[in-house]
């Protein structure tokens, strides 16, 4: 689906003629799912394949309880500011925005997010560097794989190749793309990790115990809260989630909010499929997640091995090389193109969109004007993956710069907290509230950010946390 062709068929524009009556059930929705999937090929990648199983190799299984909880509580806060789209058709910056105190255009969500954007260039070039020095051992230029020529020629077409596949904005290839990366890698893992028990890299039940003790290793502070922002569904992920929403449509087939019985009906159906595709989306990530962290601590921690620098694909390869033999090196290799492209592929067009909502909440532009809106988009389509290729071959060191964004995403989640239950106070019909028991979900996954987010700004500042 072409965005920002023309009014008509603009997904951001609410009009009579776009409505649609949504689908009962799983099954006549299926079709309808989608913004889950891009969501999902974003956050199994840097999170999981880098953060996770370094936070398992380095702490080994006392951690488990943090990655269990770092993939449940944000959903309910993602369901939520997704549910002030569907019934608005606008995206998070703009609604960030609307959160007060505000210094002249730009409200202090807005502030906080430019400084996580920063903090993303950091991890968005790791993403990068992974990619390249994969593909750089796969097919190495100069001889050396880790040499620097070789793993120039790789970023730069790394970069390149990401601008040429995405600058045509489409939904449709995103979406089908984003699906096919997550099912290659994502199944092999979890076959893997799930079969460790047959392997010399047998874990029990009393691992698995040990893990849910509440504890963090002291040595393991800074990944375990690097860790918890970037696992599961991140601050930016319940940002660009939304801008997802509404390019599948359900906001433009809801329609204007007429304040009718018929829209609120609309609206309560279609944040219904949003569910739907929240919950897929979260049963992908959930299981990656704990198949990468099994990973690293079953294989890699009892090997005093723990990802770094470029070494970094090197030392995650022997979670595959250690169980399977030599010959599954290429297998990893490919997959961990797979599931680091995923993120970046799925994350160029989402960051591209954020970059220009927030220079529209500026002025800059007309949001709303779709030909604009597009424009800009593809510029930061073809600007963004330059940045973070010279970002990373400025630092060459992928766990670092990925683990930075991570805390910067740990302490955002609290901006959007703040915006999330502003925004259902102020915009959101009560008809389309969430039951009692999702209510009560909302509340627990917020305080839990509220502790956990704080608990990261203390260990980030050295305020006592050991």
């Amino acid at each position: 689906m072409a965005t920002g062709v023309a009014h008509a068929g603009d997904p951001y524009q609410l009009t009579p003629e776009g409505i649609k009556e949504p689908p009962k059930g799983w099954g006549p929705s299926v079709r309808y799912l989608g913004p889950g999937l891009i969501l999902s090929a974003s956050i199994v990648g840097s999170g999981e394949l880098i953060a996770t199983t370094t936070l398992g190799a380095q702490a080994g299984f006392v951690i488990l309880w943090m990655v269990v909880v770092s993939t449940l509580v944000k959903v309910a806060v993602q369901i939520e500011l997704a549910r002030w789209t569907i019934s608005t058709g606008q995206p998070a910056l703009t609604g960030y925005n609307k959160v007060p105190p505000k210094l002249g255009r730009l409200g202090w969500v807005n502030l906080m997010w430019i400084v996580l954007a920063l903090s993303k260039i950091l991890q968005a070039g790791g993403i990068v560097g992974g990619v390249a020095v994969a593909f750089s051992i796969l097919i190495p230029f100069g001889g050396d794989p880790l040499g620097f020529t070789s793993v120039l020629t790789w970023t730069i077409i790394v970069a390149a190749g990401s601008i040429a596949l995405l600058y045509s904005n489409r939904y449709g290839l995103i979406e089908r793309g984003a699906i096919l990366l997550v099912v290659l890698f994502t199944f092999l893992t979890i076959v893997i990790a799930f079969g460790l028990p047959f392997s010399p890299f047998s874990y029990g039940g009393g691992d698995v115990l040990s893990g849910l003790t509440f504890r963090i290793p002291a040595g393991a502070v800074g990944a375990a809260v690097a860790m918890f922002g970037i696992t599961g569904v991140g601050a930016d992920e319940i940002t660009f989630y939304t801008y997802w929403c509404v390019e599948k449509g359900y906001a433009r087939w809801v329609g204007p909010a007429d304040g009718s019985e018929a829209w609120a009906r609309r609206a309560n159906g279609w944040i219904k499929v949003m569910y739907r595709d929240a919950f897929l989306s979260w049963i992908i990530y959930t299981f990656g997640t704990l198949a990468f962290f099994l990973m690293g601590a079953a294989v890699l921690n009892p090997q005093g091995l723990v990802p770094e620098g470029n070494e970094m694909i090197v030392t995650l390869s022997r979670m595959y090389t250690d169980t399977l033999g030599e010959w599954a090196n290429i297998i990893f290799l490919v997959g961990a193109i797979a599931v680091l492209g995923s993120t970046l592929w799925a994350g160029l067009p989402s960051w591209s969109r954020m970059y220009t909502n927030l220079l529209a909440t500026l002025g800059v532009l007309d949001w709303q004007n779709p030909g604009t809106r597009l424009r800009w988009i593809r510029t930061f389509t073809v600007v963004l993956p330059i940045i973070w290729a010279i970002a990373y071959l400025l630092i060459e060191s992928p766990v670092v710069m990925v683990q930075i964004g991570g805390v910067m995403t740990g302490i955002f989640l609290l901006a959007v907290v703040v915006a999330v239950w502003y925004l259902r106070r102020t915009e959101i019909d009560r008809r389309l509230y969430g039951g009692s028991l999702f209510n009560t979900l909302l509340l627990i996954s917020s305080l839990a950010i509220a502790v956990l987010g704080i608990y990261t700004i203390m260990s980030t500042f050295g305020f006592g946390i050991e």
